[in-house]
C-alpha cells in the first residue's frame, strides 16, 4: 500500500477577497463538470519541499470542489534517493552518468512501487506523477484507463544528455506534461499534449497568513534573531542549486559597510535529499564563529511560523540560485512586502518583472551591490515589496494554480470522456461562495 498524505479540509470560499474573484468564479464553473472525477496526486516527500507545500493546499481544495482527490507516496530507501537526487541534478544540467547499478536500483523501486498503485488503486481518471523520483510509473504500471500526467518542476532546458536519453523513453506513456516555463520543456520530449504554468503559493497557509508585528518579533526573538538590528534572510533547501555559499560571501561583502547586518540561512533537510546534510555541514564550516550569521533548520524546531516572521520581518530575502524550477520563497517574501534579491534563472524572474518585487542578479558581486543598495534606500525596497504583492496576487497565489489543474483535467477529460459515475454533490460551503 502507498501512503497516503492526510490533508484535512480547507474551503475554497476562504480566498473570496484575497485572490482574484475572476478565478474562484470560473473555479466553480470548472468544477462544476468533473465533479465525481477522481485524481491522485503522487510524490516522494510530505515534507521539505515546495511538490509538498503545493499538495498540501492544493488537494483539500480539489475535494472541496467535489473531485476526489488523494495524494499519496512512493516508497524508497536511501539508495534509491541517492539515484534520484543525481537523475534531479543531471536534468537541471550536472555533469556524470548513472551506472547500471544506480539504474538497476531506479528501476527495481518503481516495479515495487507500481505494484502498489494497483493494489490499493481506486479506480482514478487522473494521476498527477510530480518530478523524476516517480516518473517512470507511467509506463509500466496496467492503470491505463487514467489520465497520466507528469508535472515536473524543475528546470529540464538543458539536461544531461546521459540522464535524459535514460528517463525520456519511460515518459512516453504519459497523456500530458506540464512545465513551470516554456524554455523548460527538454529536447525530443516523448509526450505530445503539453503544458506551460507556474506554481503558487497560498496565501492562507501558516507560512503565509499575516502575523502580528508582535508576535512575528517575538519569534524570532525566540530562535536567536535580534529584531533591533537589520536582517536579511535565505530560505530553501540546502541545496548546491541554491548556492547558500555565494550568499554568504555577497552578505560578507557587505558587512564591514553595515557591521550589525544579520543573515540567516534556514534550510529543510527532507527525506528524499540526502545530499542535503553535505550542503548543510559545508554552510555550517563556511559560517563558524559568526555570532551573526544564524544557520537554521526544521530539524531544530524552524517552521512555517518561524519562516513566515523572518520573510515579514527581514529588510531583504535572497534568493540567489544557480537552477531554479520556480522558487516559491520569491512569491512568498514579496507576497509579505519584502524585497527580493533573486538569481536570473529559471522561474525566479517569472517573479520579478522589471522594478517589481525585487532585484535580479547574476554573480555574487550584484548580489552585494544589490543587498547594499536596497539595505541605504528603504523607500526604494519598500516600493519594490509594495508592487511585487500585487503581481503575486495576480499570477501566483493557489486558486489560480488550481484553476490551471482544472483546465487541464477538462481538456484531457474533453479529448477522452471520463468513465460514467455518480457525481459529487458541491459541499454545502462550496454551493454559494459570497461575493460571488
Amino acid at each position: 500500500m502507498l501512503d497516503v498524505v492526510d490533508v484535512g479540509k480547507r474551503s475554497l470560499a476562504t480566498y473570496r477577497d484575497v485572490a482574484p474573484d475572476s478565478q474562484l468564479d470560473e473555479l466553480l464553473q470548472l468544477s462544476d463538470r468533473l465533479r465525481g472525477a477522481r485524481c491522485m496526486h503522487l510524490s516522494a516527500t510530505s515534507y521539505g519541499g515546495g511538490v509538498s507545500e503545493i499538495l498540501r493546499s492544493l488537494v483539500p481544495l480539489y475535494n472541496d470542489l467535489g473531485i476526489a482527490t488523494d495524494w499519496k507516496l512512493i516508497h524508497g530507501d536511501e539508495a534509491f534517493f541517492q539515484v534520484t537526487k543525481r537523475i534531479h541534478n543531471g536534468l537541471q544540467g550536472a555533469p556524470g552518468e548513472l551506472t547500471e547499478q544506480e539504474k538497476a536500483i531506479y528501476l527495481a523501486n518503481a516495479q515495487l512501487n507500481a505494484s502498489r498503485i494497483v493494489t490499493d488503486s481506486e479506480d482514478y481518471d487522473f494521476i498527477f506523477v510530480h518530478d523524476p523520483q516517480p516518473a517512470v510509473l507511467a509506463a509500466i504500471s496496467t492503470l491505463r484507463d487514467a489520465r497520466w500526467i507528469w508535472r515536473c518542476h524543475i528546470d529540464t532546458s538543458n539536461p544531461n544528455p546521459s540522464y535524459w536519453e535514460f528517463l525520456a523513453p519511460f515518459l512516453h506513456a504519459y497523456d500530458a506534461a506540464v512545465f513551470t516555463h516554456q524554455d523548460f520543456i527538454p529536447p525530443r520530449l516523448p509526450i505530445r499534449d503539453v503544458h506551460v504554468y507556474a506554481p503558487a503559493i497560498d496565501p492562507l497557509s501558516p507560512k503565509n497568513y499575516p502575523l502580528p508585528v508582535d508576535l512575528a518579533r517575538h519569534v524570532l526573538e525566540w530562535i536567536g534573531i535580534r529584531t533591533h538590528r537589520p536582517l536579511v534572510t535565505q530560505v530553501g533547501r540546502f541545496d548546491r542549486w541554491k548556492d547558500p555559499l555565494g550568499v554568504v560571501r555577497a552578505y560578507q561583502r557587505v558587512r564591514p559597510h553595515i557591521p550589525d547586518l544579520q543573515l540567516a540561512l534556514v534550510g529543510s533537510l527532507a527525506l528524499d535529499d540526502p545530499e542535503g546534510w553535505d550542503v548543510y555541514e559545508e554552510v555550517r564550516a563556511a559560517t563558524v564563529g559568526d555570532p551573526l550569521i544564524h544557520v537554521l533548520t526544521n530539524l531544530v524546531g524552524v517552521g512555517n511560523i518561524e519562516v513566515n516572521a523572518l520573510q515579514s520581518l527581514s529588510d531583504v530575502v535572497i534568493q540567489k540560485s544557480l537552477r531554479e524550477g520556480f522558487g516559491l520563497v520569491v512569491s512568498e517574501a514579496v507576497w509579505k512586502g519584502t524585497p527580493v534579491i533573486g538569481g536570473r534563472v529559471g522561474g525566479i524572474p517569472l517573479q520579478l518583472p522589471e522594478e517589481t518585487g525585487g532585484i535580479l542578479v547574476d554573480t555574487v558581486e550584484e548580489c552585494a551591490e544589490a543587498l547594499l543598495r536596497l539595505l541605504r534606500q528603504p523607500e526604494e525596497a519598500r516600493l519594490l515589496g509594495e508592487r511585487g504583492r500585487e503581481h503575486v496576487r495576480e499570477n501566483f497565489l493557489m486558486p489560480r494554480l488550481l484553476r490551471d489543474h482544472l483546465r487541464l483535467l477538462d481538456h484531457l477529460a474533453t479529448a477522452r470522456p471520463l468513465a460514467p459515475r455518480g457525481l459529487a454533490p458541491i459541499p454545502l460551503a462550496q454551493a454559494s461562495l459570497p461575493g460571488g
